[in-house]
């Protein structure tokens, strides 16, 4: 005979770290939604113009703006999590030093403003 625990459905509300894994999870809802209104903008663009600018008002409809918006929350909510176990999980070690874990965090973020900074530059006339 083995001992078995079982767990309710609401054992992760018990401690502050399991609500904070389960809303890390729960990030991909809203970056779902996002990636498939990206897939739609795509399929939209190979039937032509007028699909094209169907997709286009959708896309400015307000529920949509805030789904959007709630997933760009929930995007850099899931690349802070990320970034901050990084160090512990990967600690970089150059020759016998350990880096710094706020310097890889601080490396990370610089790494998310960068790829900002390349995509407003690269679009800088169509926003």
């Amino acid at each position: 005979m083995s001992y078995r625990s079982e767990l309710t459905r609401t054992w992760w509300l018990k401690h502050h770290a399991f609500k904070a894994y389960m809303l890390r999870e729960a990030t991909v809802l809203p970056l779902f939604f996002l990636l498939l209104s990206l897939a739609m903008g795509i399929y939209s663009l190979w039937q032509g113009q007028n699909q094209w600018q169907a997709w286009q008002l959708i896309m400015g409809h307000p529920v949509v703006l805030v789904v959007n918006s709630i997933a760009l929350m929930a995007s850099l909510y899931h690349a802070w999590t990320f970034f901050q176990l990084f160090p512990r999980v990967m600690p970089i070690r150059l020759g016998e030093k350990t880096l710094s874990p706020k310097v890889l965090i601080a490396a990370q973020w610089a790494g998310v403003a960068s790829v900002i900074g390349l995509f407003a530059w690269l679009f800088r006339g169509a926003l």
